[in-house]
């Protein structure tokens, strides 16, 4: 296998790791978790959502959360964005990188947007537009990319077009979302060999859940295929709030693990992710006791 010399880790702990947590996380504990991933070495942090907080109440504090955090100069800060409205509130607090979000099947993209697919294109298509004339980077997620939990597998032809209609918008880099956590390595490789004859593999990421457990595995494939960028949550937090059983986010602390072994430079130093980890511990429910107990064997 070819393996790069460095990766890039985009921490959505913040933000896609809080959203499905049904106990609301104080908004200074948010502050105080984001200013020690910023520490941490981390380069990209998602540390909210400007959606309307009757959908996600646990990120209603969004505004506050972008007003009142320590901007570190190396990081970019981002949020996601679902249309106009998001948009300004983002903009008024000088968000980095603006987060769009669309599902790869039609039935998730109605539980998740209410709207269909065609129907979310020109909505996200004027928020990227107006984001790139503040100059702001865009960045898309394509989400059950590799599975729907109400159409079971997802036909590659849609990612592609979804995808297509994307970067046509003027998008930066598009995350390649395995919302549920079933795919596999022989998948993740069917898929990439699909994406990668039209799409260049430094404008995609890989968005991996771990659900059964494949997450690790799945990395490893997509870095053989040259891709160097995967989103991650500290402690493995997260799940999809319109995808049942998804369960949490490859862990941050389990992908640093494995790439620094490996030799693989992230400039992100595991220790300060452990210790972040195991401050939001104390008010999350999602973080697993088996993660947990490993994170707390290394101190």
């Amino acid at each position: 296998m070819n393996f790069p010399k460095n990766v890039s880790i985009k921490e959505v702990g913040p933000r896609d790791g809080l959203q499905n947590e049904s106990e609301m996380v104080p908004t200074d504990a948010k502050i105080e978790w984001i200013n020690m991933l910023s520490d941490s070495g981390a380069s990209y942090i998602e540390i909210s959502s400007f959606v309307h907080p009757k959908w996600i109440p646990q990120l209603k504090d969004a505004t506050e959360v972008a007003k009142k955090i320590k901007r570190n100069p190396g990081v970019t800060y981002a949020a996601l964005v679902p249309n106009e409205t998001g948009l300004e509130r983002a903009l008024e607090v000088d968000i980095d990188e603006v987060c769009l979000f669309l599902s790869a099947s039609e039935t998730h993209n109605k539980k998740n947007i209410n709207k269909t697919i065609e129907e979310t294109y020109p909505i996200l298509e004027s928020v990227s537009s107006d984001s790139k004339k503040a100059n702001k980077k865009v960045r898309g997620y394509v989400s059950t990319v590799f599975g729907c939990p109400y159409e079971g597998e997802t036909d590659t032809n849609k990612v592609l077009s979804v995808c297509d209609k994307l970067f046509t918008m003027g998008v930066d880099e598009i995350s390649i979302g395995d919302t549920i956590g079933v795919a596999d390595p022989a998948q993740v490789a069917e898929v990439l060999e699909q994406l990668l004859r039209y799409f260049p593999k430094d404008k995609l990421a890989m968005h991996f859940h771990n659900t059964r457990g494949a997450a690790l595995a799945n990395v490893l494939v997509a870095m053989d295929y040259g891709i160097t960028n995967f989103d991650s949550a500290v402690g493995g937090l997260g799940g999809c709030p319109y995808a049942k059983g998804a369960s949490g986010n490859l862990a941050t602390d389990d992908l640093l693990y494995m790439l620094h072994r490996m030799g693989i430079n992230t400039g992100i130093d595991e220790n300060a992710v452990i210790n972040a980890a195991l401050y939001i511990e104390k008010y999350v429910t999602n973080l697993s006791s088996h993660q947990m107990k490993i994170l707390k064997s290394e101190r």
